[in-house]
């Protein structure tokens, strides 16, 4: 093996039988490498595929011209999604180090990649609870009936097990309209305000919701316990950091896959499923819709967070990678199972919502929900409908809470990472003491989420968490590594680790990274900014004090850049001038984190 100061760069082509072994699992044994390509895919593909692919992707299809929608969402995939998704991967796997130390490229903006981790860490609290959710309604789908099938005496009279729907025709209302009426237009359509049994049993049994975020009520016990159980799982499935988690995914990537087709399976032989296919995708797609600027906005705002871009978690994943990987290849592979899952989950979801409104005798569009309400409540609903009802219901949200556990072994790898790449005298032989403290700090931060006041604190915290502060990361991204650091020396980079590219393969990206990509990021952060709505939990509203808390979360994150920005100028020597100069070029410490790798433009570096 060459030592320090080798002036030979490694190229795939030019790898001798005595240097053939930097090629196999093993490449790297002092920070660890992926055993084989095949967990790292599969890592990959757990952590873009998420809880947006399938309760949000289906709503912001059908909201949007239904099939039509397509068209801006797979376009926006190849003008904002891939060229970040390629960028990311390629930087963490030619530094071998986490979204903070990956900055030592533009030293200035280091900052930039503690606003990464702060995100990861209150993203991974959500995504805990969230997994607790699922658990306890997956284990409540042991019991025949579903414990939702039917009212709650004990919760009031508020609730009907067959909501009426009147439409007003001529100024007359008509009961129970089904779709073997003419539609309903939605100007017209008037629904009773009854809870369902399902949305019964979400308020009163598994949240046992309070009124408000001002009236906090004391922990559900046994969402604290699903809580505890979820933080276990994690804990265990990272023990040894991605040696453990990259078994772990063999089962949970494709599980997913296999319960959606079963879903899909048994929604398409239900009566009903192909009004609610062709409600989601099929013939009554408004193409007219492709003339709305909002259609647009929507599908790069879905692209860009169901990607899971400038949360670092596709840094952290790259970074254990080989140095001569062809991360061109995974990016395409990734991003287009990305998308091509959001669609399929779509078939799954509507057939079995077309059933829903087929016995309920609503309008589709009366049935169709997202996020929770979708999760929780409607698709529940649904289940609850159908013939061996336990059986759809515990795959549901066994496949719920695969997805939730994909990503979060993502979310917490990050921060183990960045931890163990800056302190790895320390954390480098105490692994798994720091996986298990922190999934206990995650947990206990969680513990105010599953109160009866806990619904009301997911959805402040991720309206501010996960919205426009993701975009302004993104941004100052492309930034530091395109405009700062320069799109020729990552091109360099890029060609050292999978060789050189035609001239024609480096046009499209640089058209991308310097402008295409940045003015869609500019378009959308300026959009969401003036278009900004209080976050509000049905019609529920948030207290002033905790729309100022939600701020100071986004603050939290933020601030990081500008303090990290200033101390760090501060610290430098020479004029404000020199001072700038040096911060905003690579530090000594920036470069492949083999020596065998460095070749001739780090060699200077290595041997000082």
């Amino acid at each position: 093996m060459l030592k320090n100061g080798s002036n030979v760069s490694k190229n795939p082509a030019l790898l001798t039988d005595q240097d053939s072994h930097v090629d196999d699992g093993d490449e790297n044994p002092e920070r660890g490498n992926w055993t084989n390509k095949t967990e790292y895919m599969l890592s990959m593909i757990g952590f873009a595929i998420g809880l947006g692919n399938v309760w949000r992707f289906p709503y912001v299809a059908y909201k949007n011209g239904g099939g039509a929608f397509l068209i801006p969402y797979f376009l926006m995939l190849v003008l904002c999604g891939i060229p970040l998704f390629f960028l990311e991967s390629a930087i963490g796997q030619f530094c071998s180090q986490g979204p903070v130390n990956m900055w030592r490229a533009v030293p200035l903006l280091q900052g930039v990649g503690l606003s990464m981790v702060v995100v990861n860490a209150i993203t991974s609290i959500l995504y805990n609870v969230i997994i607790a959710y699922s658990l306890f309604y997956m284990f409540s789908s042991f019991q025949s009936p579903l414990p939702w099938a039917s009212c709650l005496s004990e919760a009031g009279s508020n609730c009907t097990n067959t909501p009426t729907v009147y439409c007003n025709v001529s100024g007359v209302l008509v009961t129970n309209w089904t779709l073997q009426n003419s539609t309903c237009p939605s100007a017209n359509m008037i629904t009773v305000t009854m809870q369902s049994p399902s949305e019964q049993y979400w308020d009163h049994v598994a949240l046992q919701r309070s009124s408000g975020l001002d009236e906090t009520g004391p922990v559900v016990w046994h969402l604290a316990l699903c809580l505890l159980l979820s933080s276990i799982l994690v804990a265990a499935a990272l023990i040894k950091g991605i040696k453990s988690s990259g078994k772990v995914v063999y089962f949970t990537a494709p599980f997913p896959y296999v319960v959606i087709l079963i879903l899909l399976i048994r929604g398409v032989t239900l009566e009903g499923a192909r009004d609610g296919i062709e409600f989601y995708i099929g013939s009554q797609s408004n193409w007219t819709k492709l003339r709305e600027a909002q259609v647009w906005k929507d599908a790069a705002t879905q692209t860009f967070y169901s990607l899971s871009i400038a949360s670092g978690g596709v840094v952290a994943l790259a970074s254990y990678g080989n140095f001569h990987n062809n991360m061109f290849m995974d990016t395409i592979i990734v991003t287009l199972c990305n998308h091509g899952t959001s669609v399929f989950a779509g078939f799954a979801i509507f057939s079995i919502l077309g059933h829903m409104a087929h016995v309920y005798g609503k309008p589709i569009g009366a049935v169709v929900k997202e996020g929770f309400g979708l999760a929780f409540i409607a698709y529940p609903d649904a289940l609850a409908k159908l013939p061996i009802s336990p059986l759809w219901s515990v795959l549901f949200f066994l496949m719920l809470f695969i997805i939730g556990l994909d990503s979060q072994f993502t979310l917490l790898e990050v921060t183990t990472t960045c931890l163990t790449d800056a302190f790895p005298e320390f954390f480098k032989s105490k692994r798994a003491l720091l996986t298990i403290v922190t999934c206990i700090i995650i947990f206990f931060l969680g513990l105010p989420c599953v109160t009866r006041a806990g619904i009301y604190w997911v959805t402040l915290i991720d309206h501010f968490t996960t919205s426009w502060v993701m975009l302004i990361l993104a941004i100052m991204e492309i930034v530091g590594f395109c405009y700062i650091y320069g799109g020729n020396r990552i091109i360099k980079d890029i060609e050292m680790m999978i060789g050189k590219k035609n001239v024609c393969f480096w046009v499209w990206w640089r058209a991308s990274w310097f402008f295409i990509t940045p003015c869609i990021l500019v378009a959308i952060l300026i959009w969401s900014l003036m278009t900004f709505v209080p976050p509000t939990y049905g019609k529920i509203k948030f207290p002033k004090w905790g729309l100022s808390l939600g701020w100071c979360i986004t603050a939290c994150i933020l601030i990081w850049i500008p303090v990290v920005t200033i101390y760090k100028l501060i610290r430098a020597k020479g004029s404000p001038w020199k001072r700038l100069k040096s911060l905003c070029s690579p530090s000594e410490e920036w470069h492949p984190f083999l020596d065998i790798y460095r070749g001739e433009r780090y060699a200077q570096k290595t041997s000082s």
